[in-house]
């Protein structure tokens, strides 16, 4: 696993979540993971393909924390989640890959990036679709965890 690949994202995601949200995540140690079983709620999960490499990104939520990022950023949010949680968990995937994107690009890496899938439910599992190793980090908040997983091909 390529760490230039992961702190793009990683950065992206604490401001994405710092602007947008007015929250502040705290990253905690990277580890391995063994199985597809999602650690949250609802899961937005992004392909990216380039010349070098093909890998995935999956940003998951626990409930309580996709709710108080819908609250802050517009104001209500429903009492579990739906499909307006869902779009939202697939819209902050979307930028945090966009702005990780354009600082790949900047390092010589370009990526084209399909559309999120967004999948929620307990124990809901998350295919990445390289044979790399999957790293996850937790990042840990105020309102409970958001936990980022990326997998590419070595």
């Amino acid at each position: 696993m390529k760490v230039e690949f992961i702190n793009p994202f990683l950065s992206s995601m604490l401001n994405v979540m710092s602007t947008m949200a007015r929250m502040e995540l705290v990253p905690e140690k990277p580890k391995l993971k063994k199985d597809d079983i999602a650690q949250g709620d609802v899961s937005g999960l992004i392909g990216m393909v380039s010349p070098e490499t093909k890998g995935s990104l999956s940003i998951t939520f626990d409930a309580p924390l996709a709710l108080a990022t819908m609250k802050s950023m517009v104001g209500e949010a429903p009492d579990e989640v739906n499909e307006e949680i869902t779009d939202l968990v697939g819209e902050i995937t979307n930028m945090v890959t966009g702005g990780a994107k354009r600082m790949l690009s900047e390092k010589g890496f370009e990526f084209d990036m399909a559309t999120p899938v967004v999948v929620s439910g307990k124990d809901h599992t998350i295919h990445h679709k390289s044979k790399g190793p999957i790293v996850i980090i937790s990042l840990r908040g105020e309102a409970g965890r958001a936990y980022i997983e990326f997998s590419f091909d070595d």
